[in-house]
């Protein structure tokens, strides 16, 4: 999900910014240690089609951002972790500068959003979890859903928590936590929620 400028304080724009410019200069610093020649064409190829897939969005009604297919978890199992911020940061940058998806003062929301936590928290917390090591076809399976939902909900989640410290979101935080059920009942004695 891309975020607009327009729901972005300066101060959160900022942070996030410094934030992101932090793990790309600690990733790169990373690949450079460890590179492997193998990996720079395969991050290229991997960017240019997680680039093709996330031009597919399609705009959340009230909310000023937009949905799109994300392939941050893919490009974290391919690539591995560092590699993968890397190349999502690439193309976040491509799609800001060229494309007016999102914006500038957004830019390091998105690459937070997009790219910390499928590489940095959904793979190494969920899909390394559940897969183990030497794992078969039905357990990557489920990993990868698994740790798919995780990073996208992650991401929706600091989405709303970046809108609300801006000060720009028109709801309470406290609309987004989960409806409580009531013990009412229908006059059919069937259950009711609140």
């Amino acid at each position: 999900m891309h975020m607009a400028d327009a729901l972005l304080s300066p101060a959160v724009g900022g942070a996030l910014w410094a934030a992101s410019s932090g793990a790309i200069a600690h990733c790169s610093a990373k690949v450079r240690r460890d590179l492997d020649d193998r990996k720079v064409p395969l991050m290229g190829v991997l960017g240019a089609f997680l680039f093709a897939a996330q031009m597919i969005n399609f705009s959340i009604p009230g909310t000023g951002s937009s949905g799109h297919l994300g392939g941050g978890l893919l490009l974290t199992i391919l690539l591995g972790p560092h590699a993968a911020f890397l190349t999502i940061a690439s193309v976040l940058v491509v799609q800001a500068l060229f494309f007016a998806d999102g914006g500038l003062l957004a830019l390091g929301c998105n690459i937070f959003n997009l790219g910390f936590f499928p590489a940095f928290v959904a793979y190494p917390c969920v899909y390394r979890k559940i897969a183990g090591d030497g794992p078969g076809r039905a357990r990557i399976t489920v990993a990868a859903i698994a740790a798919a939902v995780a990073g996208l909900q992650l991401g929706a989640l600091s989405v709303v928590l970046e809108t609300v410290s801006s000060g720009i979101t028109s709801l309470p935080f406290s609309t987004f936590r989960r409806p409580q059920c009531s013990r009412s009942t229908s006059p059919s004695g069937s259950w009711k929620g609140s």
